[in-house]
């Protein structure tokens, strides 16, 4: 018997409601013409990728980076329009978003 079936047998009474689908979040982003710059800086000794130029909403931006961060599973955040994300993962970041539909363009280093 599972979970299911003792809810059924302790509330009778009640109707279920199927989970709706669910809606993968990154699909909706906004898609721009101008390219989104993908470049590489050392702060502190330490190797950050920073991404700007998103000409969308910021809430879009935010959900992009929590995309990007939970794929690579690295630390990052999102300040002052910009994702910074910790460590030099540039190709794999370009190829995140040239797959979402984004045109990239990797700068410096």
């Amino acid at each position: 018997m599972d979970l299911q079936d003792q809810l059924k047998n302790l509330f009778p009474d009640h109707i279920s409601e199927e989970p709706a689908e669910q809606i993968n979040e990154g699909d909706n982003l906004w898609l721009q013409d101008d390219p989104i710059i993908c470049k590489y800086e050392k702060r502190k000794g330490k190797p950050i990728t920073i991404l700007e130029g998103y000409t969308g909403a910021t809430e879009d931006f935010k959900i992009l980076a929590k995309d990007i961060k939970k794929t690579l599973s690295v630390g990052g955040s999102f300040k002052d329009d910009k994702i910074i994300i910790q460590g030099d993962y540039r190709d794999k970041i370009m190829q995140i978003l040239k797959d979402k539909g984004f045109k990239v363009k990797r700068v410096g280093g």
